[in-house]
């Protein structure tokens, strides 16, 4: 089973721990101080949407992308509510296509863990340079091998009224592959004492900062540099979360307004 696709409809319930609010809060912080106020900005991996619902709040126009049609169906449903106009797309991103260029390119919630290959995640870059405006930013997330070294092999069970999980980890650090599965149990319906099991593997890998920062490079991007999640100082080697920043490199500025006009 895909991960999230059974998921997805607790997803939020669960990960209600995660303070949201002060992660926007953030990564708007880091958008402004790069020049980004407003305009298009995507979302690589986005989710049930909570985090493109809070950028939209600010203002920005959201595009939102992830592989799982399940877990779009419920940032549709978050849409519906707010009443912003946020388009949602079911794409990979490995391969992903949008219309145009935006003004920023995010992904939080280390997303780009779950790209297994240094290829791959070049892909990813390649095609993050292409469709940022001319000087766009590209700012993303990472969970670190000292954080994944740190849960190791390792379990976690929470038991709630509407639903329950185990969270059995594993780390190889020679491979640096993280690997998790999670049992879900999950009432048929509400007030009963029948569960549904689902069972789903996640698969992440840690990447070295140095190694990053060069795939960047390569991909034709400026690295602009990293900083321990939340904070404004560099990461070190306890760092369990990083930030990661990029431009793009490559456009001018003459290009993008000249494809405009055209349109």
């Amino acid at each position: 089973m895909s991960a999230y696709e059974s998921f997805a409809s607790v997803y939020d319930m669960f990960m209600d721990n995660i303070d949201y609010p002060s992660w926007s809060r953030y990564l708007i912080g880091l958008l402004k101080r790069h020049g980004v106020s407003d305009g298009l900005v995507c979302e690589l991996g986005c989710g049930t949407g909570s985090m493109t619902e809070l950028l939209a709040d600010a203002g920005y126009d959201m595009i939102g992308i992830d592989s799982s049609v399940e877990m779009l169906e419920q940032a549709q449903d978050k849409k519906y509510e707010s009443g912003h106009d946020i388009l949602y797309l079911n794409q990979d991103m490995r391969e992903f296509e949008l219309y145009g260029t935006v003004r920023a390119i995010v992904s939080v919630c280390d997303c780009m863990n779950y790209i297994l290959t240094e290829e791959d995640l070049l892909k990813v870059f390649r095609l993050v340079n292409n469709y940022l405006d001319p000087g766009g930013v590209f700012i993303f997330d990472m969970n670190t091998e000292a954080k994944y070294r740190g849960i190791g092999e390792s379990t976690i069970a929470e038991n709630r009224e509407n639903g329950s999980f185990i969270w059995e980890n594993s780390y190889d650090p020679e491979k640096r592959i993280n690997e998790y599965v999670l049992t879900l149990f999950i009432p048929e319906e509400e007030g009963e004492d029948l569960f549904r099991r689902y069972e789903e593997v996640h698969v992440q890998r840690a990447y070295p900062l140095e190694r990053v920062a060069e795939l960047i490079r390569e991909a034709g991007m400026i690295y602009e540099g990293a900083l321990e999640a939340f904070t404004d100082h560099a990461p070190d080697e306890k760092s369990g979360r990083i930030c990661i920043i990029a431009r793009e490199n490559g456009k001018k500025a003459e290009e993008k307004r000249s494809d405009r006009n055209a349109e």
